[in-house]
Formats: C-alpha cells, sequence, structure tokens
C-alpha cells in the first residue's frame, strides 16, 4: 500500500455476507448482530483462505441486541427475527438480512427536508436496498479491539467508512436522490457535507483501534450511476475529506467502487487516495488492469482485479489458477499491488476456486 516492493504480492479479497456464511456456518443473525460471533467468522475466514489481511465492514454492535426482540425462529432457509415494534427481520443463510418494518415510510423530499436535522454523530450504516446497521455508540469501536487482539500484528487490518453519497441516497431513494442533484444542487451539497463530518469522526475513532488501511465503499459512484462531471461535483469534494482526514494520520484509505470506472480512474486519485479496489474488468466493468496500472499505477495502490462471476463463481480451478498468474504478472510489476476479487466474492462462490488465489501468490508472486 506504500507503493514499495514487498516480499510477495499479497492477497485479501472482499467477501459477500452470503459467502461468509456459507463458509462459516455461523448463525445469520448472531454473525449480523453480534461482534464476537462476527470476529470469529472474520478470523476463520482469514484462515480458510490465507489472506495477508482482514475487513471488517460492520462495527458498533449492540450486546443487548436481543432485548428487543420477540423471537428468533428458523424459518426454512432463514432465521427470522421477530421484533417487539412489529417488525420482521428475514435472515437468509446465504445473503444479506432483509428487514420488512411493520410500517413504510413514505419517500423524503429534499425540497422539504432541512440538512441541519442530520446529526452530527452517525447512528447507522446504510448497507443496501433501505437495510441499515444501527451503531451503538457505547460499543462503537469493540470489533476493532477484538480483531486486533486476536490476530495479533501479523496480518493488516482495514476498517470500513461508507460514502457520503450512499447516504445522500440512502435518504431520499435512489431515484428522488439522483433528481435531487439536478433539482436542488446547492441544497444536495450541504446535505453531503453534513454527512462528510460525521464520516469523518467515525474513520478517525476507527484509526484509534488500530486499522492499517480504511476503505471507502462507494458503490454508486460509478459510470452506471452518474456522469464525470456530476462524480467531480457530488462524489470526490466529500471522499475527499475522509481521504484528507485519514491519511493525515498516517493511515493508509483507498476507494471501492464498483463497475464502469475507466472514465474517471484520475479523478479518483485526484482525490487523494492511497489506493482503489474493484477496478471490475469486462464485462462487469470496464477496466483492462494493464492499462489501469500504466495510467495510475505509480500513484496509488490497486486492489483487484479478478472477475468475482465469470471466474471465481463460475469458472474451474484451472480458469482461477489461469486468471490469477495473468493478474500478478500485470499487478505486480513495481509493487502497489494486491491480488484480490475485483468486487466481492459472490455468496456461492466455491471454497477451492478462492483458496486458488494465495496459492499462486506463493508461486508467483514473489518478487
Amino acid at each position: 500500500m506504500n507503493l514499495e516492493i514487498p516480499d510477495r504480492v499479497p492477497v485479501m479479497c472482499q467477501m459477500s455476507i452470503g459467502h461468509m456464511l456459507l463458509q462459516t456456518g455461523l448463525s445469520p443473525s448472531e454473525f449480523w448482530f453480534s461482534s464476537e460471533v462476527f470476529a470469529e467468522g472474520l478470523l476463520k475466514l482469514r484462515e480458510i483462505y490465507d489472506f495477508d489481511g482482514i475487513l471488517i465492514s460492520l462495527h458498533g454492535h449492540s450486546l443487548d441486541w436481543k432485548k428487543n426482540a420477540l423471537k428468533i425462529q428458523r424459518e426454512k432457509e432463514s432465521e427470522v427475527a421477530y421484533w417487539k415494534n412489529g417488525d420482521r427481520t428475514v435472515f437468509p443463510l446465504d445473503d444479506l438480512p432483509l428487514h420488512y418494518p411493520v410500517r413504510d415510510t413514505a419517500p423524503l423530499s429534499i425540497s422539504e427536508f432541512d440538512p441541519e436535522s442530520i446529526p452530527s454523530e452517525i447512528d447507522f450504516i446504510p448497507v443496501s436496498q433501505g437495510l441499515q446497521f444501527h451503531l451503538d455508540p457505547d460499543h462503537l469501536y469493540d470489533i476493532f479491539d477484538l480483531i486486533s487482539k486476536k490476530a495479533g500484528s501479523q496480518y493488516a487490518i482495514h476498517g470500513e467508512v461508507t460514502s457520503p453519497f450512499d447516504y445522500f441516497l440512502n435518504l431520499f431513494g435512489l431515484r428522488n436522490g439522483m433528481l435531487a442533484l439536478v433539482d436542488e444542487p446547492a441544497k444536495s451539497k450541504e446535505i453531503l457535507q453534513r454527512y462528510a463530518a460525521g464520516i469523518v469522526k467515525i474513520a478517525l475513532g476507527q484509526i484509534e483501534h488500530r486499522v492499517d488501511a480504511i476503505k471507502i465503499s462507494s458503490p454508486y459512484a460509478g459510470a452506471g450511476f452518474i456522469s464525470p462531471e456530476f462524480y467531480q461535483r457530488f462524489v470526490q469534494p466529500y471522499e475527499s475529506q475522509i481521504v484528507q482526514a485519514v491519511r493525515s494520520r498516517g493511515v493508509f484509505v483507498y476507494i471501492h467502487t464498483c463497475g464502469a470506472i475507466n472514465d474517471r480512474l484520475e479523478m479518483m486519485v485526484e482525490a487523494g487516495v492511497s489506493g482503489i479496489e474493484c477496478l471490475d474488468p469486462p464485462p462487469l466493468g470496464n477496466v483492462e488492469l494493464a492499462e489501469a496500472k500504466k495510467r495510475v499505477g505509480g500513484k496509488i495502490f490497486i486492489k483487484g482485479n479478478i472477475d468475482p462471476v465469470n471466474v471465481l463463481l463460475h469458472g474451474t480451478i484451472q480458469d482461477v489458477e489461469r486468471d490469477a498468474r495473468r493478474r500478478i504478472e500485470v499487478g505486480k510489476s513495481g509493487g502497489g499491488f494486491i491480488l484480490s476479487s475485483a468486487c466481492s466474492v459472490a455468496p456461492h462462490t466455491k471454497r477451492e476456486n478462492l483458496q486458488v488465489l494465495a496459492r499462486v501468490a506463493q508461486q508467483v508472486g514473489y518478487y
């Protein structure tokens, strides 16, 4: 990550919740809500795949999360939590939870929204499709201490925060949020700024609990969602604030953006990041590793970019081995390369396919 020459190419993938559940066999609800069970799973997965680092994607677990549950029971291929307020959460054995509130809330309108209503202390992580992970202010960083204590200093520990742009889209919904950028650009920026300030606090808090790097999750910042112009107006300035705050503490920071980012690689570098993750290759995205290495490789580290669908999920062991060898051959030149899946490892990816990566790095990844 420091753009120096290591002994060999490091290996570390981001895994979907579904894949982690299937490979560990842990209770989905416990894995989601319990810091101790989550830590157990992360450590077990690192061992299974011989990764050089651990990504802590959730934090702020509440110790007494069960107090709000009427019951949690197994139903078909899921665990289902019935909450005292009438809500219901379904925890599949191979995917993210699905939350069903007892009352649907109407979409917010930016014209009626007061930016000052956003608290200075952010209390949730916007995960996916309206799913939120609520943060316990009394236990914000317990998971980092657990992992650090059990893993020691042998492996890199990566924290994670979510882009202000994701919080913005979570607030208004994808459609209304995108329209708000056009209809109310000034107010949109005010909201993004308030979220950025809160996320900086979370990132700095993680640093105080021993992380070697922080990932900024920014899945909606690719060309499939916004133009380069809008990226520069509504994403880059606010992610850059997080980047600068983290790097000022001597910690590495990288951006995870899915899909097509070939037209904004340099813009991402301009945000001051240490590295970029994903760089999805065709057909999932439009980034060729050799071109990316040539354009930005001397300025940032690259984490990627094995196709998680067509190679890791649907390919054979031989397919994965060939692809990993090719990525290492292209990426390791001059250092600054971490072998990884481009985006997250899909739930039903075979364990044997993913285990190939560390093995290939041991064979051909040395400098």
